[in-house]
């Protein structure tokens, strides 16, 4: 379920949600909205499939199957939006076109610890991976599995050019069974007051770069920037429109026309006189219980008091 949380302050609960996304057969664990296209959600469970909908429309787009025998760890987009990154629970790593619904890279085993491996799309294509030694060390790992299909793993290595400690925080990197390692430490304090470009650079904001008809047959765009100088501001109307693809695909029955002026009701007479006939029903039904549950408040206060 999608729901709209208002800008202002809601007045009332919110007991409606703003579309209803069925296709899953098992518990949905894993969402996660498209970086660049409007609308394109993402969902994952534990049936083992991944799908992506136009919420807009409340449409399956996509259905990615038979690409993970295990339970999903978790996916997570590239910057924009053109390939997804899987970990699973039979221990791989996976690349996915999702629009061509195929596997282009993946590696099996970056870590060889037991427990669950996370992983996410870094800003320049390479993979970032968290998982555990057979020794239950935590371990750190970097991939170029686009570029190399998963052969190998980044190329940077301690006293590369890069690897020095920049203004920011301090880095230290070392290698351990073939895996890239990363430790990062508390970052410096700013030493000025000024806004500072290189701490706080352009990042992505919410408006999208593409609708989600364009992403789906096959275009990309990198996501629109802002810059943090001033503050985050957002924009006005942003509220999520759930519309049919094609309102005009419903069509009336077959049968004669009828003339704007023709006044017959859609309801019967009987059939109306019915239903107000049960609404004064249910009243009366609501009017006697409401003074059945005040004379059992009456009595209660009395055993309470010790008057009876």
């Amino acid at each position: 379920q999608v729901w709209q949380i208002p800008d202002y302050v809601p007045v009332r609960n919110i007991t409606e949600p703003v579309v209803t996304l069925e296709g899953h057969s098992k518990r949905v664990g894993i969402i996660s909205w498209h970086p660049t296209a409007r609308n394109v959600l993402l969902s994952a469970g534990c049936d083992n499939l991944v799908i992506l909908w136009n919420v807009g429309t409340g449409e399956m787009l996509l259905v990615l199957e038979d690409m993970h025998t295990d339970l999903i760890y978790n996916v997570g987009w590239n910057r924009n939006g053109s390939l997804l990154v899987t970990t699973c629970k039979d221990k791989k790593v996976r690349v996915i076109d999702p629009r061509k619904q195929q596997v282009v890279a993946e590696k099996a085993k970056p870590h060889d610890g037991a427990r669950p491996i996370r992983a996410i799309f870094m800003a320049d294509g390479k993979i970032f991976t968290t998982g555990f030694s057979k020794m239950s060390e935590r371990q750190l790992g970097l991939w170029d599995l686009v570029r190399d299909g998963g052969s190998r793993p980044g190329q940077r290595r301690p006293g590369d050019p890069g690897d020095t400690p920049s203004d920011g925080g301090d880095v230290e990197e070392v290698w351990e069974g073939g895996t890239h390692h990363v430790s990062l430490l508390s970052p410096s304090p700013p030493q000025s007051d000024l806004f500072q470009d290189d701490l706080y650079p352009d990042t992505p904001g919410p408006e999208p770069a593409l609708e989600a008809d364009e992403w789906l047959s096959g275009k990309d765009a990198e996501p629109i920037l802002i810059s943090l100088r001033d503050g985050y501001v957002p924009v006005k109307n942003r509220e999520l429109k759930v519309v049919k693809k094609n309102i005009l695909d419903s069509k009336p029955p077959p049968g004669p026309r009828r003339s704007h002026s023709t006044c017959e009701p859609d309801v019967s007479r009987p059939a109306l006189e019915e239903v107000l006939e049960e609404i004064r029903a249910l009243k009366e039904t609501v009017q006697a219980q409401e003074k059945r549950i005040s004379d059992l408040e009456n009595k209660l206060c009395q055993f309470t008091n010790g008057t009876d």
